[in-house]
C-alpha cells in the first residue's frame, strides 16, 4: 500500500534519509521511500500497513503528518513515469542554459553525454575560445533541441 507523508517543503531528501535509517534500525515493513521533485512537501512510502508508516514517521523532524487514506497507484503514476534521470532527456547538439554555478544563465551546446555519471560536456556559445566544460546534467535546461537547431541552420 502507498501512503503520502506531509513534510516541511525543501526537507524531503533529508527526511527520506532519516526514514530509511529508522526503518532499517527498527526492522519495519517499509518497502520503499520515494521523493519526487514535482511533488514538493510530500514523501511517498510503500508499506505493509498504515501502522508501520505511522510508527516510522513518529517523532521524526520535519514530518508533519501522514495522509489519512492510502494512495492509489494511478494517482501518482505520472510522477513515477516523469522521474527519469535528467540526462535521458538530453541529446548531443542540444542548446542548453546553465541553471546555477559560475556559468548560470550562459548558453552552451552539448558535445558529449555521460549517462553513467549523469554529466554533460558542453561548449559555451559566447566564449571567445571554445573550451569543453563538464557539468552535472541536472544543472542544465534545454533551450533548443538538436533537431530544431539543425532545421534553423538549413
Amino acid at each position: 500500500m502507498l501512503f503520502a507523508t506531509v513534510v516541511t517543503t525543501g526537507q524531503e531528501n533529508i527526511v527520506a534519509k532519516m526514514l530509511v535509517k529508522k526503518a532499517e534500525k527498527e526492522g519495519l515493513d517499509i518497502f520503499s521511500i520515494a521523493v519526487f521533485e514535482d511533488l514538493r512537501g510530500y514523501i511517498i512510502l510503500e508499506a505493509e500497513n498504515e501502522n508501520a508508516v505511522r510508527k516510522l514517521t513518529y517523532q521524526v523532524p520535519h514530518v508533519r503528518r501522514v495522509l489519512a487514506k492510502p494512495l492509489v497507484l494511478d494517482e501518482i503514476k505520472h510522477l513515477i513515469e516523469s522521474a527519469k534521470p535528467p540526462v535521458m532527456s538530453l541529446t548531443k547538439g542540444d542548446i542548453v542554459e546553465v541553471g546555477s554555478g559560475a556559468f548560470k544563465g550562459d548558453q552552451a551546446r552539448i558535445l558529449r553525454i555521460d549517462t553513467a555519471k549523469e554529466e554533460v560536456t558542453v561548449e559555451f556559445l559566447d566564449a571567445a575560445v571554445p573550451i569543453p566544460v563538464t557539468l552535472k546534467a541536472d544543472l542544465v535546461k534545454v533551450v533548443k533541441k538538436a533537431t530544431d537547431v539543425e532545421a534553423e541552420s538549413k
